[in-house]
């Protein structure tokens, strides 16, 4: 049976799921962030099958969302979409260092995944830490200072008012290239990582997600079960039940669940 806690961790509400026989348990961890204008209890199927498998698996609200909303409508939300994510990233080191305090994940076995503005933060953490072991980005986006212009461009296309400077977005692109993965591929240095894409996802598209994965892949030639890029030619802005259960398996492979070697 799979137990699921509804707990704080510091100021972030979470879920908290692991096999109920397992739950004094030193465990391999995954965080699992939910994309933009939803919450923690949109993945449950995820962190399900994933502690089913013998992970511990955790479910953050990123900030202003969730049970942390403030009620902001959608465009408002947008305004503040990259200081969410970069919130996001020092949130997943604040909910790993908590966990080792308890005593209950293996602190080398540490997994991270994410739906869209959740893949995009998966991203970004596998360019800010070394301690990740694993990820998985699902619609995500590694260019971010790519991805913050095309979001830009739309806006004022839309005649959204930014309320920003010319200095001050180029000073927010200036602090986003340090998140951003494709201009410092270096510091992946092999870890496993998945992409899932639809094709024809126009929200968050896979342009900028490819041109990454065949970047990387002379340097996974030795290792090329490591990568992977999973398109799925039909798919818009929405995982398929292949794509999550792809995702089950990946940590599966990469990340030894209880009851194996770790």
């Amino acid at each position: 049976m799979v137990i699921i806690e509804n707990e704080r961790i510091e100021e972030i509400p979470v879920l908290h799921l692991v096999k109920r026989e397992l739950w004094e348990e030193k465990l391999p961890l995954i965080i699992f962030i939910h994309g933009f204008t939803s919450a923690k209890e949109h993945n449950l199927h995820y962190a399900y099958l994933m502690a089913e498998k013998g992970f511990r698996v955790v479910l953050p609200d990123a900030p202003y969302h969730g049970e942390r909303a403030k009620g902001d409508n959608e465009q408002k939300l947008m305004g503040e979409f990259w200081e969410i994510v970069i919130r996001s990233i020092t949130e997943i080191d604040v909910i790993r260092k908590n966990l080792i305090d308890r005593n209950i994940i293996i602190p080398e076995k540490i997994g991270l995944a994410g739906t869209s503005m959740g893949g995009i933060v998966t991203l970004g953490a596998l360019a800010s830490y070394e301690w990740i072991h694993t990820g998985v980005s699902l619609m995500g986006n590694p260019a971010y200072v790519s991805y913050a212009k095309l979001q830009i461009e739309t806006l004022k296309k839309q005649d959204v008012s930014l309320n920003l400077s010319d200095q001050e977005i180029d000073q927010t692109l200036s602090r986003l290239a340090e998140y951003d993965l494709s201009l410092q591929q270096e510091k992946l240095a092999g870890r496993p990582l998945m992409f899932w894409h639809g094709a024809k996802d126009r929200v968050v598209p896979y342009r900028n997600a490819w041109e990454l994965y065949q970047a990387l892949l002379p340097g996974y030639q030795f290792e090329n079960d490591r990568l992977s890029f999973i398109l799925d030619e039909t798919a818009e802005h929405k995982v398929s039940r292949e794509g999550v259960l792809k995702t089950v398996e990946w940590f599966e492979t990469h990340m030894s669940p209880a009851g194996q070697n770790v």
